[in-house]
């Protein structure tokens, strides 16, 4: 080969080798740019290890009971102390009636009560258990420790449990309420930010932006359209979970109903502030799996008890929509309470509501 086809090969290698760098390095120059990118590759995988290695877990501890001792000797002195100690009880009071047990139940306050009637340890050696079966792998759990620890308590003590809500034991009592959240954020947001930035990418926001209404009431206007789609969602889930999944509406329809659009306002008002925050479709959709899909399903007691967690999580999960939702679902739909006892949860959507209402307008005018 010659002089010059070994230099002319040598150089296009070299040409070729300089384009490939140059073009790896832009590549790495745009992802370095991308604020959000960064964030999703490097930090999310640090996220998910911690949640699942550490924070993350379906072993249960301090579980919140009360206890009813009518019979007050030796063996059930032995027995409460031995609750008292245990890493998967916490004792929260001492009951005086079943009737107070059962209002700390409504009020969930409790999972779990251990009555001991008068004299039933010197005679029939029996207790009686009743433990909240709206989540029925945790009642299941519940039931398995309390029966070891009163075992070894006292020789022949044989405990007799009684599940409440959910005496059947089925799965779908728990699964329906956190689906229920998980559906309604997911579409209602992801609805909302996608046809939002939608308009955006072709121009035709700007239109609105010149006409004399102002940013509220365009904001208004885009999420009223979602917002009667999302009682038709509302109204579709309901009627599967009642007719095809057999799960019960215990308590008022109408509160169950009302309690469900306001969590679907709020998931709408979720979704107008990922739009003021994403440029396109894709960042859109990809902000709305990624920031809710993952607290909903890790976070909001859907499917790991929050209670187990270490301190920061569980004050994290305060700000999780669906956290409040879910409960006020079980107490409403599985409990069949009424609208004092999901107070609280009420209070704290309504909260969000204005929350995020507020900023999403604010936003809305500075990035607009």
């Amino acid at each position: 080969m010659s002089i010059s086809k070994l230099f002319i090969i040598n150089y296009s290698l070299f040409i070729n080798k300089s384009s490939l760098i140059a073009f790896v390095r832009k590549e790495f120059i745009h992802i370095f740019r991308d604020k959000r990118t960064m964030m999703i590759l490097l930090l999310m995988p640090i996220v998910l290890i911690i949640l699942f290695g550490y924070a993350i877990t379906t072993e249960i501890k301090r579980v919140p009971i009360a206890i009813l001792d009518q019979s007050r000797d030796e063996v059930t002195q032995k027995m409460i102390s031995h609750f008292a100690a245990s890493e998967y009880f916490d004792l929260y009071k001492m009951i005086d009636s079943e009737e107070e047990g059962q209002a700390l139940f409504r009020q969930g306050k409790i999972r779990m009560a251990l009555i001991v009637e008068s004299g039933k340890l010197k005679g029939e050696s029996e207790i009686q258990l009743l433990v909240d079966a709206t989540d029925p792998n945790e009642a299941t759990q519940l039931s398995a420790y309390a029966t070891q620890i009163a075992v070894e308590s006292g020789k022949g003590i044989v405990p007799i449990i009684s599940l409440l809500y959910n005496p059947q034991m089925k799965g779908a009592y728990n699964f329906v309420p956190g689906v229920m959240g998980l559906i309604l954020i997911l579409i209602c947001a992801m609805m909302t930010s996608v046809g939002i930035v939608k308009e955006k990418e072709i121009g035709t926001m700007e239109v609105l932006l010149v006409s004399p209404m102002k940013p509220v009431y365009i904001i208004l206007a885009k999420a009223t359209p979602y917002l009667l789609l999302s009682l038709v969602n509302i109204a579709t889930i309901l009627a599967l979970s009642y007719f095809l999944l057999d799960v019960p509406i215990n308590g008022s329809l109408l509160l169950l109903v009302g309690v469900s659009v306001l969590y679907a306002l709020v998931a709408l008002c979720l979704g107008l502030l990922i739009s003021t925050i994403a440029d396109t479709q894709q960042a859109a959709m990809l902000i709305s799996a990624v920031v809710l899909m993952l607290p909903i399903i890790l976070l909001s007691g859907m499917m790991f008890p929050i209670e187990n967690m270490p301190v920061v999580l569980q004050v994290i999960s305060n700000i999780v929509p669906a956290k409040w939702y879910i409960i006020a679902v079980k107490d409403i739909m599985i409990k069949g309470l009424g609208f004092g006892s999901v107070l609280q949860e009420v209070g704290v959507l309504v909260l969000m509501a204005v929350v995020l209402i507020g900023l999403s307008v604010k936003r809305f005018k500075i990035r607009l």
